[in-house]
């Protein structure tokens, strides 16, 4: 029996550890974002030789006689950014609507957990206007001649084009690691003729991270990559997919701001609730009507709502639904608390207070003009 208890006392002793243990993983902060760089001065080496009067250092290009093209210049990047060892929490998270930080996809960002811009990879909570990039860049109407820079608000771009790739017989496995790193990948078409590789994300802002990332980096061989924005694939069938992937995300993001029982209703899911034709033989209520939810709406379930404040517990009710059915269909997310109550209020019985004649009311009326209260 003693040993038996010893046995259980240290069983009890060890799930105590490790209960310990994961309330401690559950309370542990996210890590701090790395510094890549130390110090301002290494963004200073980083600097292209001086082609014009002003350095911009976000655009990373001399301003005033810059007419070289940077696609051109084959020397390696210095730095490249690693996602598992830079990545971690900035000034940026306290920031709603912050962007990523531009020098931190080039691998080149010194401020670390001071930076005021996001050190991590975009995901598709991560939604910006169209007019920028997700590194808070403006947009323009048209891409650049050689499909370089920021790109076009004209249409969504998910699609890089990869050149100057030395050709192995593992490529296209090299070109899916690589890439990979930065976002979900959809889909990679390489050309292993001509060095080519066309990468296709998921998610927009996850092409933008990567063509930063990217771009003149090597991948097994030392060569220089030549990352740009792809053009339009003529192809009907990509075309036909790409118009896919829109409807997709546009009904998701529908999906996300609907209300759950409208979701279940449209999608057959949950308690159907039979549409009145409002005394109109054959009338089929229009979506943008039946799911109106104003001091108008001429839903039965609105109808219901005002009716019943109007009415008394024992007279009975001829709408389509009962207040019962209303709180069946979950309406808590269609109405206010405040209306709520109003509704369990009504197993009470209202009395009215009846006006006496005998008593003298004309102390509680002011005559017209008067001064008092």
């Amino acid at each position: 029996m003693d040993q038996l208890s010893t046995i259980e006392d240290i069983d009890n002793a060890s799930l105590n550890l490790e209960q310990e243990k994961v309330g401690v993983e559950k309370k542990r902060k996210r890590r701090p974002a790395r510094r890549q760089v130390e110090g301002r001065e290494k963004t200073g080496e980083l600097m292209p030789p001086q082609t014009g009067q002003v350095f911009n250092i976000w655009y990373g290009k001399w301003a005033g006689g810059d007419k070289e093209d940077k696609y051109i210049n084959k020397n390696k990047s210095e730095t490249r950014c690693n996602i598992k060892r830079d990545s971690g929490y900035t000034k940026g998270d306290k920031i709603k609507g912050a962007y990523f930080c531009l020098f931190f996809a080039r691998g080149s960002c010194s401020d670390g957990p001071d930076c005021t811009f996001l050190h991590r990879l975009p995901n598709v909570h991560d939604i910006y206007s169209p007019n920028v990039d997700c590194f808070g860049r403006d947009k323009h109407s048209d891409y650049r001649d050689d499909m370089g820079g920021v790109g076009s608000f004209m249409r969504q771009n998910h699609t890089l084009y990869c050149g100057r790739i030395h050709v192995t017989d593992d490529i296209e496995e090299i070109v899916a690691r690589h890439f990979s790193e930065w976002g979900e990948v959809e889909r990679i078409r390489v050309l292993n003729s001509r060095g080519v590789a066309f990468i296709t994300y998921v998610n927009e802002a996850n092409a933008q991270f990567a063509k930063e990332a990217m771009a003149h980096q090597s991948l097994e061989n030392n060569e220089v990559l030549n990352v740009r924005w792809a053009t339009q694939d003529p192809n009907p069938v990509s075309q036909a997919r790409d118009a896919k992937r829109v409807e997709e995300q546009a009904a998701e993001a529908i999906r996300r701001a609907l209300p759950k029982n409208f979701i279940a209703e449209l999608e057959g899911r949950g308690k159907k609730i039979k549409r009145d034709d409002f005394g109109l033989d054959g009338y089929d209520v229009p979506d943008d009507i039946w799911y109106a939810r104003c001091a108008s709406a001429v839903n039965p379930a609105i109808k219901t709502l005002q009716n019943s404040t109007k009415t008394e517990k024992n007279e009975p009710s001829f709408d389509p639904l009962t207040i019962q059915e209303v709180f069946d269909t979950e309406a808590n997310e269609i109405f206010s608390s405040t209306t709520l109550d109003t509704l369990r209020s009504l197993d009470n019985v209202y009395t009215v207070q009846s006006f006496d004649s005998n008593v003298d009311n004309s102390s509680r009326l002011v005559a017209y003009a008067s001064d008092e209260d």
